[in-house]
Protein backbone atom coordinates (compact mmCIF):
# COMPACT_ATOMS: atom_id res chain seq x y z
CA UNK A 1 0.00 0.00 0.00
CA UNK A 2 1.48 2.81 -1.32
CA UNK A 3 1.20 6.69 0.90
CA UNK A 4 -1.73 8.49 0.16
CA UNK A 5 -1.03 11.75 -2.41
CA UNK A 6 -0.26 14.25 -0.28
CA UNK A 7 -0.68 12.82 3.30
CA UNK A 8 3.19 12.69 3.94
CA UNK A 9 3.45 16.26 4.30
CA UNK A 10 0.65 16.79 6.50
CA UNK A 11 2.14 14.07 8.70
CA UNK A 12 5.90 15.65 8.72
CA UNK A 13 4.22 18.70 10.00
CA UNK A 14 2.54 16.84 13.08
CA UNK A 15 4.72 16.99 16.21
CA UNK A 16 3.43 13.29 17.23
CA UNK A 17 4.72 11.99 13.78
CA UNK A 18 7.96 14.66 13.52
CA UNK A 19 10.44 11.48 13.82
CA UNK A 20 9.34 10.49 10.55
CA UNK A 21 10.43 13.81 9.28
CA UNK A 22 13.77 14.02 11.52
CA UNK A 23 14.90 10.31 11.84
CA UNK A 24 15.38 10.63 15.69
CA UNK A 25 15.36 7.29 17.52
CA UNK A 26 13.41 6.87 20.19
CA UNK A 27 12.59 3.73 22.74
CA UNK A 28 10.76 2.25 25.41
CA UNK A 29 12.59 4.19 28.24
CA UNK A 30 13.04 2.83 31.71
CA UNK A 31 9.49 0.91 31.92
CA UNK A 32 10.93 -2.03 33.24
CA UNK A 33 9.11 -4.08 31.58
CA UNK A 34 10.09 -2.91 27.36
CA UNK A 35 13.54 -2.97 26.59
CA UNK A 36 12.98 -3.35 22.51
CA UNK A 37 12.68 -0.81 21.11
CA UNK A 38 9.98 -0.31 18.33
CA UNK A 39 10.75 0.82 14.49
CA UNK A 40 8.28 1.91 11.59
CA UNK A 41 9.46 1.93 8.33
CA UNK A 42 8.00 4.97 5.81
CA UNK A 43 8.63 5.09 2.21
CA UNK A 44 9.49 8.06 0.06
CA UNK A 45 9.32 8.23 -4.00
CA UNK A 46 13.10 6.99 -4.54
CA UNK A 47 14.13 6.13 -1.08
CA UNK A 48 13.35 4.27 2.40
CA UNK A 49 13.84 6.10 6.03
CA UNK A 50 13.97 3.80 8.75
CA UNK A 51 12.98 5.38 11.99
CA UNK A 52 11.17 4.96 14.99
CA UNK A 53 7.76 6.94 16.06
CA UNK A 54 8.08 9.62 18.72
CA UNK A 55 5.18 7.73 20.66
CA UNK A 56 7.18 8.06 24.34
CA UNK A 57 6.03 6.33 27.34
CA UNK A 58 7.02 8.14 30.38
CA UNK A 59 8.04 5.56 33.45
CA UNK A 60 5.09 3.70 34.04
CA UNK A 61 4.27 3.74 38.19
CA UNK A 62 4.56 0.57 40.30
CA UNK A 63 0.54 0.44 40.16
CA UNK A 64 0.29 0.35 36.19
CA UNK A 65 3.46 -1.91 36.15
CA UNK A 66 1.36 -4.67 38.34
CA UNK A 67 -1.87 -3.92 35.95
CA UNK A 68 0.18 -4.58 32.94
CA UNK A 69 2.10 -7.47 34.70
CA UNK A 70 -1.09 -9.02 35.89
CA UNK A 71 -2.93 -8.73 32.44
CA UNK A 72 0.18 -10.55 30.74
CA UNK A 73 0.49 -13.23 32.94
CA UNK A 74 -2.91 -13.90 33.14
CA UNK A 75 -2.93 -13.57 28.88
CA UNK A 76 0.14 -16.16 28.55
CA UNK A 77 -1.52 -18.55 31.15
CA UNK A 78 -4.78 -18.20 28.94
CA UNK A 79 -7.26 -16.86 31.88
CA UNK A 80 -10.15 -15.70 30.02
CA UNK A 81 -11.12 -12.60 32.02
CA UNK A 82 -7.11 -11.33 31.42
CA UNK A 83 -8.14 -11.46 27.87
CA UNK A 84 -11.41 -10.00 28.03
CA UNK A 85 -9.40 -7.15 30.59
CA UNK A 86 -6.51 -6.35 27.54
CA UNK A 87 -8.72 -5.83 24.84
CA UNK A 88 -10.77 -3.24 26.58
CA UNK A 89 -7.63 -1.97 27.57
CA UNK A 90 -6.79 -1.69 23.83
CA UNK A 91 -10.61 -0.29 22.90
CA UNK A 92 -10.16 2.93 25.30
CA UNK A 93 -10.08 6.40 24.23
CA UNK A 94 -8.19 7.13 27.38
CA UNK A 95 -4.77 8.41 26.84
CA UNK A 96 -3.07 6.94 29.47
CA UNK A 97 -4.04 3.88 29.00
CA UNK A 98 -3.98 3.89 25.56
CA UNK A 99 -0.26 3.87 26.29
CA UNK A 100 -0.34 0.93 28.76
CA UNK A 101 -2.11 -0.93 26.25
CA UNK A 102 0.79 -0.28 23.49
CA UNK A 103 3.15 -1.43 26.67
CA UNK A 104 1.12 -4.75 26.74
CA UNK A 105 1.01 -5.08 23.13
CA UNK A 106 4.31 -5.27 23.05
CA UNK A 107 4.93 -7.97 25.54
CA UNK A 108 2.47 -10.05 23.93
CA UNK A 109 4.23 -9.63 20.44
CA UNK A 110 7.67 -10.29 21.97
CA UNK A 111 5.97 -13.24 23.31
CA UNK A 112 4.18 -14.79 20.19
CA UNK A 113 7.90 -14.35 18.40
CA UNK A 114 9.26 -16.34 20.67
CA UNK A 115 6.24 -19.25 20.41
CA UNK A 116 6.41 -18.77 16.54
CA UNK A 117 10.24 -19.28 16.88
CA UNK A 118 9.66 -22.69 18.72
CA UNK A 119 6.66 -23.18 15.61
CA UNK A 120 9.31 -23.97 13.16
CA UNK A 121 8.67 -20.08 12.56
CA UNK A 122 5.64 -21.09 11.10
CA UNK A 123 2.19 -18.93 12.54
CA UNK A 124 0.54 -20.27 16.18
CA UNK A 125 -2.60 -19.19 15.16
CA UNK A 126 -5.67 -19.76 12.28
CA UNK A 127 -6.84 -16.27 11.06
CA UNK A 128 -10.12 -16.42 9.69
CA UNK A 129 -12.74 -13.48 8.34
CA UNK A 130 -16.17 -14.48 7.92
CA UNK A 131 -18.88 -12.27 6.43
CA UNK A 132 -22.22 -12.50 4.47
CA UNK A 133 -25.58 -10.59 4.03
CA UNK A 134 -27.67 -10.77 6.82
CA UNK A 135 -29.62 -13.65 7.13
CA UNK A 136 -27.04 -15.79 6.07
CA UNK A 137 -26.24 -17.67 9.64
CA UNK A 138 -23.08 -16.65 10.38
CA UNK A 139 -23.22 -16.60 14.06
CA UNK A 140 -25.65 -20.06 13.82
CA UNK A 141 -22.44 -21.21 11.56
CA UNK A 142 -19.62 -20.00 13.66
CA UNK A 143 -21.48 -22.06 17.06
CA UNK A 144 -21.31 -25.20 14.80
CA UNK A 145 -17.83 -24.91 13.76
CA UNK A 146 -16.70 -23.59 16.57
CA UNK A 147 -18.19 -26.81 18.66
CA UNK A 148 -16.58 -28.85 16.56
CA UNK A 149 -12.97 -26.86 16.36
CA UNK A 150 -13.58 -27.50 20.37
CA UNK A 151 -14.23 -31.10 20.14
CA UNK A 152 -10.75 -31.62 18.25
CA UNK A 153 -8.80 -29.93 21.41
CA UNK A 154 -8.22 -26.36 19.49
CA UNK A 155 -8.91 -22.99 21.28
CA UNK A 156 -11.02 -20.48 19.26
CA UNK A 157 -11.65 -16.93 19.58
CA UNK A 158 -14.49 -15.18 18.31
CA UNK A 159 -14.48 -11.01 17.39
CA UNK A 160 -17.82 -10.47 16.87
CA UNK A 161 -17.96 -7.17 15.62
CA UNK A 162 -21.57 -5.46 15.89
CA UNK A 163 -22.73 -2.45 14.54
CA UNK A 164 -22.98 0.23 17.31
CA UNK A 165 -25.99 1.87 19.35
CA UNK A 166 -25.91 6.32 18.13
CA UNK A 167 -27.46 6.52 21.85
CA UNK A 168 -24.97 4.22 23.90
CA UNK A 169 -22.07 3.17 21.72
CA UNK A 170 -23.00 -0.15 22.54
CA UNK A 171 -23.44 -3.27 19.98
CA UNK A 172 -26.97 -3.85 18.58
CA UNK A 173 -27.11 -7.05 17.47
CA UNK A 174 -25.62 -9.23 20.40
CA UNK A 175 -24.08 -11.48 18.63
CA UNK A 176 -22.59 -13.26 21.68
CA UNK A 177 -26.52 -14.29 22.61
CA UNK A 178 -27.06 -16.13 19.87
CA UNK A 179 -23.91 -18.83 20.30
CA UNK A 180 -25.17 -19.87 23.28
CA UNK A 181 -23.41 -23.25 23.38
CA UNK A 182 -20.18 -21.73 22.51
CA UNK A 183 -20.14 -19.55 24.84
CA UNK A 184 -20.32 -21.40 27.51
CA UNK A 185 -17.28 -23.98 26.67
CA UNK A 186 -14.07 -23.07 27.98
CA UNK A 187 -11.70 -23.82 25.10
CA UNK A 188 -13.80 -20.55 23.10
CA UNK A 189 -13.74 -17.17 23.99
CA UNK A 190 -16.30 -14.98 22.31
CA UNK A 191 -15.68 -11.13 22.35
CA UNK A 192 -18.56 -8.53 20.89
CA UNK A 193 -16.96 -5.61 19.57
CA UNK A 194 -19.44 -2.58 18.65
CA UNK A 195 -18.15 -0.73 15.56
CA UNK A 196 -18.15 2.64 17.82
CA UNK A 197 -19.46 4.17 14.23
CA UNK A 198 -16.05 2.94 12.26
CA UNK A 199 -16.83 3.25 8.71
CA UNK A 200 -17.04 -0.41 7.71
CA UNK A 201 -18.17 -1.85 10.97
CA UNK A 202 -14.59 -3.24 11.78
CA UNK A 203 -12.79 -1.61 14.97
CA UNK A 204 -9.25 0.31 14.78
CA UNK A 205 -8.43 -2.15 17.43
CA UNK A 206 -9.98 -5.30 16.06
CA UNK A 207 -6.22 -6.31 14.78
CA UNK A 208 -4.86 -5.60 18.57
CA UNK A 209 -7.38 -7.59 19.77
CA UNK A 210 -6.27 -10.68 17.35
CA UNK A 211 -2.93 -10.53 18.78
CA UNK A 212 -3.98 -10.41 22.22
CA UNK A 213 -6.22 -13.86 21.78
CA UNK A 214 -2.96 -15.69 20.14
CA UNK A 215 -0.83 -14.84 22.72
CA UNK A 216 -3.26 -16.37 25.07
CA UNK A 217 -3.20 -19.64 23.24
CA UNK A 218 -5.96 -19.53 21.08
CA UNK A 219 -4.94 -21.42 17.66
CA UNK A 220 -7.91 -19.74 15.35
CA UNK A 221 -9.32 -16.65 15.42
CA UNK A 222 -12.67 -16.13 13.62
CA UNK A 223 -13.25 -12.07 12.56
CA UNK A 224 -17.39 -12.11 11.97
CA UNK A 225 -18.17 -8.63 10.31
CA UNK A 226 -21.10 -6.74 10.04
CA UNK A 227 -22.68 -8.10 6.67
CA UNK A 228 -22.09 -7.49 3.43
CA UNK A 229 -19.91 -3.48 2.42
CA UNK A 230 -16.56 -1.89 2.91
CA UNK A 231 -16.73 -3.87 6.33
CA UNK A 232 -14.89 -6.92 4.17
CA UNK A 233 -12.43 -4.80 2.74
CA UNK A 234 -10.85 -4.21 5.86
CA UNK A 235 -10.95 -7.22 7.38
CA UNK A 236 -9.33 -8.87 4.62
CA UNK A 237 -6.35 -7.06 5.55
CA UNK A 238 -6.01 -8.73 8.87
CA UNK A 239 -7.25 -12.61 8.15
CA UNK A 240 -5.54 -15.27 6.26
CA UNK A 241 -8.43 -16.31 4.66
CA UNK A 242 -11.31 -14.25 4.35
CA UNK A 243 -14.94 -16.52 3.75
CA UNK A 244 -17.78 -15.83 2.30
CA UNK A 245 -21.38 -16.78 3.25
CA UNK A 246 -24.47 -17.01 1.16
CA UNK A 247 -27.38 -17.76 1.70
CA UNK A 248 -29.92 -20.24 -0.94
CA UNK A 249 -33.32 -19.06 -2.24
CA UNK A 250 -32.20 -14.81 -1.62
CA UNK A 251 -32.45 -13.95 -5.09
CA UNK A 252 -30.89 -13.20 -7.55
CA UNK A 253 -27.01 -13.97 -5.87
CA UNK A 254 -24.40 -13.01 -8.30
CA UNK A 255 -26.34 -9.53 -8.56
CA UNK A 256 -27.21 -8.99 -4.96
CA UNK A 257 -23.15 -9.42 -3.67
CA UNK A 258 -20.95 -6.55 -5.45
CA UNK A 259 -18.04 -8.33 -7.40
CA UNK A 260 -15.29 -6.79 -5.46
CA UNK A 261 -16.47 -8.73 -2.60
CA UNK A 262 -16.64 -11.87 -4.27
CA UNK A 263 -13.36 -11.66 -6.02
CA UNK A 264 -11.55 -11.27 -1.88
CA UNK A 265 -13.32 -14.32 -1.02
CA UNK A 266 -10.85 -17.54 -0.38
CA UNK A 267 -13.57 -19.68 -0.20
CA UNK A 268 -17.61 -19.34 -0.88
CA UNK A 269 -19.95 -21.14 1.50
CA UNK A 270 -23.43 -21.50 1.01
CA UNK A 271 -25.22 -22.22 4.16
CA UNK A 272 -28.87 -23.94 4.97
CA UNK A 273 -28.37 -26.72 2.65
CA UNK A 274 -31.11 -28.86 4.47
CA UNK A 275 -34.36 -29.72 4.14
CA UNK A 276 -36.42 -27.67 1.06
CA UNK A 277 -33.04 -25.41 0.58
CA UNK A 278 -30.72 -28.59 -1.10
CA UNK A 279 -31.99 -27.89 -4.29
CA UNK A 280 -31.40 -24.00 -4.08
CA UNK A 281 -28.31 -24.45 -2.33
CA UNK A 282 -26.50 -26.96 -5.39
CA UNK A 283 -27.68 -24.19 -8.28
CA UNK A 284 -26.53 -21.78 -6.27
CA UNK A 285 -23.02 -23.36 -5.64
CA UNK A 286 -22.89 -24.19 -9.60
CA UNK A 287 -23.67 -20.70 -10.47
CA UNK A 288 -20.84 -19.44 -7.87
CA UNK A 289 -18.34 -21.94 -9.04
CA UNK A 290 -18.82 -21.02 -12.60
CA UNK A 291 -18.60 -17.06 -11.72
CA UNK A 292 -15.55 -17.80 -10.33
CA UNK A 293 -13.79 -19.05 -13.06
CA UNK A 294 -14.32 -16.12 -14.72
CA UNK A 295 -12.33 -13.73 -12.11
CA UNK A 296 -8.73 -13.26 -11.88
CA UNK A 297 -6.93 -15.66 -9.86
CA UNK A 298 -6.33 -14.07 -6.00
CA UNK A 299 -3.96 -16.49 -4.89
CA UNK A 300 -1.01 -18.04 -6.95
CA UNK A 301 -1.04 -21.46 -4.97
CA UNK A 302 -5.35 -22.17 -4.83
CA UNK A 303 -8.73 -21.41 -6.63
CA UNK A 304 -11.92 -20.41 -4.73
CA UNK A 305 -13.65 -23.21 -3.96
CA UNK A 306 -17.54 -23.03 -3.23
CA UNK A 307 -18.77 -25.19 -1.18
CA UNK A 308 -22.39 -26.12 0.74
CA UNK A 309 -23.01 -26.82 4.46
CA UNK A 310 -25.75 -27.49 6.73
CA UNK A 311 -25.66 -25.44 10.33
CA UNK A 312 -29.38 -27.46 11.39
CA UNK A 313 -27.74 -31.06 10.50
CA UNK A 314 -24.15 -30.40 10.43
CA UNK A 315 -23.49 -31.60 6.74
CA UNK A 316 -20.25 -30.16 5.21
CA UNK A 317 -18.81 -28.81 8.38
CA UNK A 318 -16.09 -31.50 9.04
CA UNK A 319 -15.08 -31.39 4.39
CA UNK A 320 -15.31 -27.55 5.28
CA UNK A 321 -12.53 -27.52 7.63
CA UNK A 322 -10.60 -29.67 5.82
CA UNK A 323 -10.85 -27.25 3.13
CA UNK A 324 -9.47 -24.39 5.07
CA UNK A 325 -6.82 -25.98 6.96
CA UNK A 326 -5.39 -26.75 2.95
CA UNK A 327 -5.62 -23.46 2.15
CA UNK A 328 -3.36 -22.88 5.04
CA UNK A 329 -0.69 -25.58 3.94
CA UNK A 330 -0.59 -24.18 0.52
CA UNK A 331 0.03 -20.83 1.91
CA UNK A 332 2.59 -21.94 4.19
CA UNK A 333 4.64 -23.74 1.87
CA UNK A 334 4.42 -21.11 -1.26
CA UNK A 335 5.09 -18.56 1.63
CA UNK A 336 1.99 -16.41 0.72
CA UNK A 337 0.69 -16.67 3.91
CA UNK A 338 3.19 -14.80 6.04
CA UNK A 339 3.56 -12.54 2.95
CA UNK A 340 0.24 -11.66 3.27
CA UNK A 341 0.99 -11.01 6.76
CA UNK A 342 3.46 -8.78 6.56
CA UNK A 343 1.45 -6.40 3.73
CA UNK A 344 -1.58 -6.30 6.28
CA UNK A 345 0.75 -4.73 8.81
CA UNK A 346 1.94 -2.67 6.61
CA UNK A 347 -1.87 -1.27 5.76
CA UNK A 348 -2.76 -0.89 9.37
CA UNK A 349 -0.32 1.30 10.18
CA UNK A 350 -0.90 3.79 7.47
CA UNK A 351 -4.59 3.18 8.48
CA UNK A 352 -4.16 3.81 12.18
CA UNK A 353 -1.64 7.29 11.06
CA UNK A 354 -4.23 8.79 8.75
CA UNK A 355 -6.77 8.20 11.68
CA UNK A 356 -4.62 9.82 14.19
CA UNK A 357 -3.61 12.78 11.61
CA UNK A 358 -6.99 13.63 11.08
CA UNK A 359 -8.09 13.43 15.12
CA UNK A 360 -4.86 15.58 15.66
CA UNK A 361 -5.62 18.21 12.92
CA UNK A 362 -9.00 18.36 13.96
CA UNK A 363 -8.19 19.26 17.38
CA UNK A 364 -5.82 21.60 16.77
CA UNK A 365 -6.71 24.78 18.66
CA UNK A 366 -6.67 27.13 15.28
CA UNK A 367 -8.31 24.69 13.01
CA UNK A 368 -11.27 24.04 15.93
CA UNK A 369 -11.84 28.23 16.01
CA UNK A 370 -11.74 28.73 12.24
CA UNK A 371 -13.95 25.33 11.56
CA UNK A 372 -17.55 26.43 12.78
CA UNK A 373 -17.44 29.74 10.22
CA UNK A 374 -16.03 27.84 7.30
CA UNK A 375 -18.36 25.06 7.64
CA UNK A 376 -21.50 27.52 7.93
CA UNK A 377 -19.64 29.45 4.20
CA UNK A 378 -19.58 25.97 2.41
CA UNK A 379 -22.96 24.80 3.57
CA UNK A 380 -24.28 28.71 1.96
CA UNK A 381 -22.47 27.85 -0.88
CA UNK A 382 -20.05 30.72 -0.54
CA UNK A 383 -17.02 29.12 -0.83
CA UNK A 384 -15.75 25.50 -2.32
CA UNK A 385 -15.37 22.72 0.00
CA UNK A 386 -11.78 22.66 -1.65
CA UNK A 387 -10.53 26.39 -0.77
CA UNK A 388 -12.42 25.73 2.48
CA UNK A 389 -9.95 22.79 3.44
CA UNK A 390 -7.16 24.32 1.76
CA UNK A 391 -7.75 27.51 4.26
CA UNK A 392 -8.00 25.21 7.11
CA UNK A 393 -4.56 23.38 5.83
CA UNK A 394 -2.54 26.91 5.74
CA UNK A 395 -3.97 28.03 9.29
CA UNK A 396 -3.06 24.62 10.97
CA UNK A 397 0.54 24.96 9.31
CA UNK A 398 1.32 27.51 9.84
CA UNK A 399 0.46 27.13 13.37
CA UNK A 400 2.48 24.51 13.98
Amino acid sequence: MGVPSGFLELCQRLPFLSALRNGSRWGWKNSGILTTNVFLRTYTSKRSVSTAPSLHVADLTEREKGVVNKLFNGLVTSHRAALAESITLVETQHPRKKELAQVLLQRVLAYRQEQEMANGNQPVAFRIGLSGPPGAGKSTFIEVLGKMLTAQDHRVAVLAVDPSSCTTGGSLMGDKTRMTELSRDMKAFIRPSPTALHLGGVTRTTNEAIVLCEGSGYDVVLVETVGVGQSEFAVADMVDMFVLLIPPAGGDELQGIKRGIIEMADLVVVTKSDGDLVAPARRIQAEYTSALKLLRKKSKSSRPKVVRVSSETGEGVVDLWNTMLAFKVAGLQSGELLSRRRSQQRVWMWSLIQENALRHFQEHPTVRSALPQLEQRVTRGEISPGLAADLLLKAYTSTS
